[in-house]
Parts: structure tokens; C-alpha cells; sequence
């Protein structure tokens, strides 16, 4: 197990650009909004530019609209139809859709990786096709959200390592769950708010805390994260949660489709944390059946290898939030 646990993390740590950047959990995500002017005819604008700039968003308006930057025309039909953002991938994995008509109506839509078509439905919305497009959207989102965040992914490893396995790694998980489905909702709905820089630094320092119990446990000493894991993780849970909280927080749903859009993201993320929890423990199984081990050594690569890539985390988060206040 111990020769495993140093390749995954390894592995991980190979294999996640995050690794090299402070902000490691963050997607890239765009929004732009339409605002009719006349019947049929809209005026564009990016209110948050994707990462790969916005002349660079290959988008496919319905066939009877005509979009030339800021202009577009659809005619007496409006802008009703599919929509799809032809290159969504790692540059833009999320962008938000908001319409305005004339007479001050408002919807938004979402398109991700995982769903790059969605459909404007018009006037009567919500419908029954509007829930299935927005389960499908935020179900793909939370999984990518959570596959793509190196240091929850890190914290994770972080439990199962402290943990080993059997029912008190299901209660330790379940109790990180409860944690950041709690703070999810809360923070999404606006019950309370905290500074993005301070809360990425704060989960980047729970993963240093994991790291430093690890070699606590490995030197012998009893801890409370030993005795008590599940509390840990609830604890840390909660923080992490806002940390989703704010993948949502960046798209600006609309407030009727915002519970719907939080259940659909939460159940994506716990798929993608239970694969990724299953995929260890299929490992570590795997690896037992080859009674392959590392010299006693090498026992504590791992722990360091997750702290120092935390802290590095943690620095560089710290430095960018002086660096912006003092500019400010």
C-alpha cells in the first residue's frame, strides 16, 4: 500500500497543471449577455472574458439569428433556438448565456464540456426540456469541477491515507459530504459570503494540516484526526463547500433555477468524488494482490510530496492577496 499510495500521488501531482498555479480548483468560465434593443434584434457583451479570449469562442447562434459582435439580429422569431459553443474545452469549460427581452424578462443558460448545446427556449420557461438541459449542464459541471480541483482531489487522498479504508473511511467521506453540501447551499444562496483569495488560501492550508497528521501518524503519535477523522473532514467540508460555492457564484444563475442548478452541481461533484475514491481503493486493492513494497523511507514521499505542493498553494495564494490589496 505504500509503494501505491507514493505512485497515485505522484501521478497526481504529474499529471494536474494545477500544480503550478495558485489557483487550482478555479475553472475557466465565461459570460456574456444579450440585450434586445428592437423585436429580434440584440446588443452582445462580455461581462467576464474566458480565459482564451472572447474573440476566440467559436459560438453558433440558431440558423435564422445573424451574430456579428456586438449586433445580433434574429428577426421576428428572436433568439430562440440551439445554441453551442463549438471549442469548449480546457480553455472554457463553462459559459453563461444571459438573455434580456424587451420587456425585461431575464433567463440564463449554461453550456460546459459536457454539454456545449443548449436550447432558448423563449417565453413559458421553465419547462420540462429546461430541467433536463439544466441537470445534464450542472451534473457534467460539479463532475468536471471536482475531477479538475487538484487540491480537493489532494484532500481526499489526504482522508483515505489517514483513514486506510473499511467504515470509518465511508463515515469519514460521508461526514466530508454532509460538510460541503451544507456550505454549498448556504453560500450559494448568500446566507453568507467570504473573500474568494482568503478561502482558496484557507483550503490550500487544509491540505498542509492533512500532510502534517500523516507523519504524525507515521512517527507513532495518536492524533485527533487518527481517533476522530470524521470531524476533520466535516470541519474541512464546510470550507471546501464555499470553495463550490463559488464555481456557481461565477455564473450568475438565475434565482428561481438556483436550487435545481445546486442539487444538480452537488450530485455531479459527489460522482466525480466517489470515482475518484473508488478508483484509489481499486488501487490499493489491486496493488495488495502484488505484494510489491517500498523500502521504509520511502513512507513519508507522499505526505511531504502533498504538503510542500499545499503550502506552495498556500504562499502563492497568500502573496496574490497582499499583492491586490496593496495595489488597491
Amino acid at each position: 500500500m505504500r509503494t501505491l499510495l507514493l505512485r497515485i500521488v505522484i501521478l497526481l501531482l504529474a499529471t494536474i497543471p494545477a500544480a503550478t498555479s495558485v489557483r487550482a480548483h478555479e475553472a475557466t468560465m465565461g459570460v456574456i449577455e444579450f440585450r434586445e434593443m428592437r423585436a429580434g434584434t440584440y446588443i452582445g457583451k462580455w461581462t467576464s472574458e474566458p480565459d482564451i479570449g472572447a474573440a476566440k469562442v467559436q459560438l453558433r447562434m440558431p440558423q435564422h439569428c445573424h451574430l456579428q459582435m456586438p449586433e445580433l439580429s434574429c428577426g421576428s422569431r428572436g433568439l430562440v433556438g440551439s445554441i453551442t459553443v463549438a471549442n469548449m474545452g480546457a480553455g472554457l469549460s463553462a459559459l453563461l448565456i444571459k438573455v434580456f427581452s424587451l420587456d425585461g424578462d431575464y433567463h440564463s443558460y449554461t453550456l460546459s464540456s459536457g454539454n456545449p448545446t443548449v436550447t432558448v427556449l423563449g417565453a413559458g420557461a421553465p419547462t420540462a426540456e429546461t430541467w433536463i438541459e439544466l441537470a445534464r449542464t450542472y451534473v457534467n459541471y460539479g463532475i468536471d469541477h471536482i475531477l479538475l480541483g487538484a487540491d480537493h482531489l489532494l484532500f481526499v487522498l489526504g482522508l483515505i491515507w489517514i483513514v486506510k479504508g473499511g467504515w470509518k473511511l465511508v463515515k469519514t467521506i460521508t461526514a466530508f459530504t454532509i460538510g460541503h453540501s451544507l456550505s454549498l447551499a448556504a453560500a450559494a444562496f448568500g446566507l453568507f459570503g467570504i473573500p474568494e483569495r482568503p478561502l482558496n488560501a484557507t483550503i490550500a492550508l487544509s491540505i498542509v494540516f492533512v500532510a502534517v497528521e500523516i507523519v504524525r501518524l507515521q512517527r507513532g503519535e495518536t492524533t485527533f484526526t487518527a481517533r476522530h477523522p470524521w470531524a476533520v473532514a466535516f470541519v474541512f467540508g464546510l470550507v471546501h463547500g464555499i470553495g463550490f460555492a463559488g464555481a456557481l457564484a461565477g455564473l450568475g444563475i438565475e434565482l428561481r433555477l438556483l436550487p435545481a442548478a445546486l442539487l444538480f452541481f452537488n450530485i455531479g461533484v459527489e460522482i466525480g468524488q466517489l470515482a475518484f475514491v473508488l478508483l484509489v481503493l481499486a488501487l490499493i486493492w489491486a496493488h495488495r494482490r502484488l505484494r510489491a513494497e517500498l523500502p521504509r523511507w520511502g513512507d513519508a514521499i507522499p505526505a511531504y510530496a502533498i504538503g510542500s505542493v499545499a503550502m506552495f498553494w498556500f504562499i502563492g495564494r497568500v502573496a496574490r492577496m497582499f499583492m491586490t490589496s496593496t495595489l488597491s
